[in-house]
């Protein structure tokens, strides 16, 4: 399928106008667009401007609050508990995770425990929010129902993402953000939207039978964790650092950003910094991580690969590219955002 090319730039820029129209503060909707198009430029298209027109309509039914009155409590020398008052999800994580840099710095480590959020976007954005301070980061957060146990047949667990950061020296830093399903719900959704079949054992639809159609797991359907009973135990893991720990909705009480319009999502995350000079000086710490990275990359390949990559750099790469070249986006994906556009009275960029 062909795709249509446009500057990252110029997709701020709208997605900013866009949110601030939705009563979005200006700071707050320039935040939610730099972190729906690093979804973009790291190839994560699945979480990034693709969702403007799910989040636009939950603003305007009042499910989630374009103006929240984010309230912080230290609970803990070390621990803070975050009530996000529906606010949007990076709105809300990204001023989590800065409690929790500002915590660590006096004890070592800082937690903040989030409840009453909504989804908020790639969790890699948090942990680089640590790294670029120079944390190691944790980003835990629970979902909506979306995947089955192992065993079961039935979507009872979210995807339940983990992401952690650390700084490197002159290496570039190890990001890691994975959901507990072979492959994102958003991505087999936007698989669904072009017509593309997913990969085999990877779903199942709403009767239990194996689908290769991606629309079929938002219609009642499922996917399936990866690894079997290890994704599985790892995304109820999850759950209880989330959810359960933190206060928020678990075990199927959040609701689906997808297709459940009857209320707040009331999502729970939990978000921990890392000092990394605990043990050593900052600059050994980066020098042992990059050397810890040159002995990785450096380990005899295996047939049919001619390197080895460390966790984020293909999306660093992707990036890179992506910065100059401009961002691909499928038209039909375009064509939902135009429609947005005339609906919020929002001027729609041109293409590069």
């Amino acid at each position: 399928m062909n795709t249509i090319p446009f500057s990252p730039e110029a997709l701020r820029g709208f997605t900013r106008a866009v949110f601030e129209r939705l009563n979005l503060p200006e700071a707050d909707a320039a935040l939610v667009a730099d972190c729906l198009v690093k979804a973009d430029l790291r190839g994560l298209s699945s979480h990034g401007v693709s969702r403007i027109p799910l989040y636009a309509e939950r603003l305007r039914r009042n499910l989630a609050n374009p103006r929240p009155n984010i309230r912080i409590k230290r609970v803990a020398p070390a621990a803070a508990h975050v009530d996000g008052d529906d606010g949007m999800g990076m709105v809300v994580g990204t001023r989590a995770m800065a409690e929790a840099v500002s915590i660590a710095k006096e004890t070592g480590v800082g937690l903040a425990g989030v409840y009453r959020s909504t989804h908020y976007g790639m969790a890699a954005y948090y942990v680089l929010q640590a790294v670029d301070a120079d944390f190691i980061g944790f980003a835990f957060t629970n979902a909506s129902a979306g995947m089955a146990l192992w065993g079961g047949a039935k979507p009872v667990l979210g995807v339940n993402p983990i992401a952690v950061g650390v700084p490197a020296g002159k290496r570039l830093p190890i990001v890691l953000d994975m959901s507990m399903s072979v492959m994102a719900r958003g991505k087999m959704r936007l698989m669904g939207l072009r017509g593309e079949p997913l990969p085999e054992n990877l779903a199942l639809d709403a009767d239990g039978n194996p689908t290769r159609d991606g629309l079929q797991v938002h219609k009642g359907g499922t996917v399936l964790p990866f690894g079997g009973p290890k994704g599985s135990a790892l995304a109820i893991w999850m759950e209880i650092m989330g959810g359960v720990l933190t206060g928020a909705a678990f075990a199927g009480e959040m609701r689906d950003l997808y297709g459940d319009l009857s209320g707040p999502q009331r999502i729970g995350h939990l978000f921990v910094a890392i000092r990394p000079d605990l043990f050593m000086p900052m600059e050994a710490f980066k020098e042992r991580m990059d050397t810890m990275i040159g002995r990785y990359i450096a380990s005899p390949k295996a047939k049919g690969f001619d390197e080895i990559l460390m966790p984020g750099e293909p999306e660093a790469r992707q990036e890179a590219v992506r910065c100059v070249g401009g961002i691909p986006m499928d038209p039909g994906i375009v064509q939902s955002l135009q429609q947005q556009a005339d609906r919020l009275d929002v001027p729609f960029p041109e293409p590069m």
